[in-house]
Parts: C-alpha cells; structure tokens; sequence
C-alpha cells in the first residue's frame, strides 16, 4: 500500500497552482490523485475541474498506471463539492454558469471514459459536485462514518445532466429523487444499501481495503478493463442495443490482443499471466 504520508509531486505539464490543491503519486501501477484542500474541505475550483481533467486523461496515455485512486487530504472529506467562493465570479448567470458547468461535464466524461479504471476513496463528507465526481468513478470505497449526498436544493441550483445520468444509472430514479430532494447527507451504512458506495470499512483499514482492490485491478487485463468501461458506456447510451457494426464488434477485439493469447495460455499452464495491455 502507498504510504499516504509521502509528500506527492505534480505531474510536470499539468497546471498545477502553487498551493497545490492537486497532488499525484503515480507508484504505477497504482496512481493516487489527491485533491488537497483540507481547510476547505477539498472544495474544487473552477480550475481544478479542468486540471484534474487533464491529468486524469494523461494518466491514461500512460501504459505503466493500471488504476487510479482517488482521495481527499485529511480526515473530514473527500470532497465538499464545488467552492462557493467561486459563485460570484463563474455561476452569478447562465452565461457564467454554462462555462462552469462545461467544465464539470468535462470532468465527469473523462472519469466515464478513459479505459483506466478509478475507484473513489472515501473519508468524512462528499458533497454536491464531491458526491458527483464519486457517482462518475468506476467504484467506491467509504469509511465508516462517512457521508454523501447532493444538497443542490439548499443553494437553489440543480445539477445537469450529465451529473443526474450518473446518479440514476448508479442509484435508480427512487433513491436519485430521494438523495436529490430531501437534500439529506446520508451515512455510510445508508449510502451502501442504496447502491451509491459500493463497500464500507472501518476507518483505519480504509487504505488497506482500497490498494487492495487496486492491486487486484491492476494485475488484471487493462484491455479488458477498458473495452468493458466502454462497452457499458455503448449500452447505457443505447439500452435497446441498436449497436452499430463497430460497436457490436467491440468485445470480438480482444480475441486478436496479445493480452488475450497470454490470458489462456497461463490458464492452461497453471500460471499468473503478465499483461502488457497489447
């Protein structure tokens, strides 16, 4: 497991700000992305929504990263969501808003598609836009005493679409108006039986639980990782399977990847098989 204690570096050509409120580890196969404002509850910036973008799609051009871990600084959140200190200056209008919100759907469609699986690592709050960029990874590890939901009605704003796709794919129409209108935090326990984490686990062995689901993750085909990622992105575009002839030729590519040859052949031969995502 990563020490969470190491001091994380920046990837070189993303913009990072000076404080950095992004911070990356990549001990690959395992990348860990930590957003790092703990004073603010790791609120997320207008400029964060695109950096984190932008590394998240760097990530995934790099063959070495298998998985991606992602958490907030500190004990008390993943992420709070949005900061509301940048409401003045890029949602006080619709024009305002349509930007802003751009860059949270170009976040949330990144997570959606890279091939890299992500799983979120969660501990104390995620809110609003933290609990939105939760939904959009591929899995969810939360603490005990977490909490999650998406108290847009406090502020008097809605989410988009993009964000509701998430949701209700994730949690059903139900539980996504329940989370939606009651504006309720709910707590770990609650957050699991309805579908929006996917495991919940004593403090102290979050870490431990987490890298190892990314081990797991990560010594397995990324090939097959990333055509399953976009196989289930064709299906929840298309649930009736009117599929193109390329998209319902996609699983049939796997057969002629190297990955695939040496899947079996280690299978035959009693052996753990090395992946080269070829």
């Amino acid at each position: 497991m990563p020490d969470q204690s190491t001091t994380s570096t920046a990837v070189a050509n993303v913009a990072i700000d000076d404080n950095e409120y992004i911070l990356l580890r990549n001990e690959s196969p395992i990348a860990t992305i930590t957003i790092n404002r703990p004073q603010q509850r790791n609120a997320i910036s207008f400029q964060m929504w695109t950096d984190l973008t932008a590394l998240l799609r760097q990530l995934d051009a790099d063959r070495e990263v298998r998985c991606v871990v992602l958490t907030g600084a500190g004990g008390a959140a993943f992420s709070a969501g949005a900061d509301i200190s940048d409401f003045e200056e890029y949602r006080s209008d619709s024009v305002k808003g349509r930007v802003y919100n751009q860059a949270v759907d170009g976040l949330l469609e990144t997570v959606a598609e890279i091939g890299t699986p992500v799983i979120s690592m969660i501990r104390g709050f995620a809110a609003g836009g933290g609990c939105e960029l939760a939904v959009a990874t591929d899995l969810r590890i939360a603490a005990e005493g977490s909490r999650l939901g998406i108290p847009v009605a406090r502020l008097g704003i809605t989410i988009g679409h993009r964000e509701m796709y998430g949701l209700v794919n994730l949690v059903g129409k139900g539980n996504a108006l329940y989370i939606l209108l009651s504006g309720r935090l709910l707590d770990a326990d609650e957050a699991l039986r309805i579908g929006l984490i996917n495991q919940v686990v004593p403090d102290e062995k979050l870490e431990d639980v987490t890298y190892k689901l990314a081990s797991d993750i990560a010594a397995l085909a990324p090939l097959s990782h990333a055509v399953n990622k976009k196989t289930m992105n064709q299906v929840l575009a298309k649930p009736s399977l009117d599929l193109t002839p390329e998209e319902a030729d996609l699983p049939l590519t796997q057969f002629d990847t190297r990955d695939y040859h040496e899947g079996f052949r280690a299978f035959l031969e009693k052996r753990r098989p090395e992946f080269i995502g070829e």
